[in-house]
């Protein structure tokens, strides 16, 4: 057990002392973050003691950890607001220290143990119905422009990657420029340049990104009949690890806890998250694996495949770069 930073413990309002706040990180981690469980005894106005549990991560990484607890804050929040109880809602985040420390502060999941993908029962609380209400809610207006646009308010990070995510009016020209030509300049930061590469990320985002999911292509059969897209919020980096079965509880509320519904259903974490087209999510999900013939069947009777539908496998793949 550790002693609670005090800039955590007044972000969240609890008691600064330390017989009541205490932060264990035994049996967790994280390869970008140092990850605890926050435990905190709190007192109501009846003087009645309630134990709260929240989830914490940190990192000393100056402005880099600053914007992906930034991003992560959003993130989470953002699919909460569609989707209640599909993911803990993060609480606060902010500096830790006068040196290069932040700190993201989120509810509590308590992880059970998963089960198959495709299993039955409890339908309303499996992946594939909360993942279809989030990709069919959607994103927010602008309030500037007044329309759904693509991007997100502020930069998320995917792994290590930066995302910029400035919003756009066209998916194709979010994809290309805000997802390959980005990912393709950070890594030749980071590796050199190679011409070849280049070239052919070039004609993908110049050639391939307005054959397939062209604005007046995408959201439409054959015949030219349909009604476009609507962008949605995505997880944005969905692989079987940051999907599981849980229920998020001791979120700090001024309710007891006991007289709460707690849910437990398949949930989500780590979000990457920005307002998109809902097939961009299945390309990470595709790649890496661990989502059943099962779960997608499930899943597309509440999304349907995006017209042309013939064309869907094509945009899987092209998700997946």
């Amino acid at each position: 057990m550790s002693p609670v930073p005090i800039p955590i413990l007044k972000a969240l309002n609890l008691p600064t002392d330390p017989q009541n706040c205490t932060l264990d990180s035994s049996g967790l981690g994280s390869g970008f973050t140092s990850t605890a469980i926050l435990n905190a005894t709190t007192t109501s106005e009846t003087n009645t003691h309630q134990q709260r549990k929240y989830f914490i991560k940190t990192s000393q990484d100056g402005p880099a950890a600053k914007e992906m607890f930034h991003g992560e804050y959003e993130s989470l929040n953002a699919i909460a607001d569609a989707v209640p109880g599909f993911c803990p809602r993060a609480l606060a985040w902010g500096p830790l220290d006068e040196k290069n420390g932040y700190f993201l502060a989120t509810e509590f999941l308590d992880l059970r143990s998963s089960r198959n993908r495709g299993s039955s029962g409890d339908e309303m609380n499996s992946l594939a119905y909360r993942l279809g209400k989030l990709h069919t809610t959607p994103a927010p207006v602008d309030p500037v422009t007044g329309r759904s646009r693509y991007g997100f308010p502020v930069p998320t990070f995917c792994g290590d990657t930066r995302q910029s995510n400035t919003f756009y009016d066209s998916w194709a020209d979010f994809y290309a420029n805000e997802r390959l030509l980005t990912i393709l300049a950070s890594s030749e930061k980071r590796n050199g340049r190679d011409a070849g590469l280049r070239d052919l990320v070039e004609k993908t985002a110049r050639i391939v990104v307005p054959r397939l999911l062209g604005d007046e292509h995408l959201g439409y059969n054959i015949h030219g009949e349909g009604v476009g897209l609507q962008p949605v919020v995505v997880h944005g980096d969905l692989w079987s690890g940051n999907a599981d079965r849980g229920r998020i509880v001791g979120n700090g509320n001024e309710r007891d806890e006991e007289e709460e519904e707690v849910v437990v259903g398949d949930v989500v974490y780590d979000p990457s998250a920005c307002y998109a087209h809902s097939e961009f999510e299945l390309g990470i999900m595709g790649m890496f694996g661990g989502f059943g013939g099962r779960f997608f069947e499930d899943y597309h009777r509440i999304v349907p495949r995006t017209e042309p539908v013939e064309e869907y496998e094509d945009r899987v793949r092209l998700y997946e770069l």
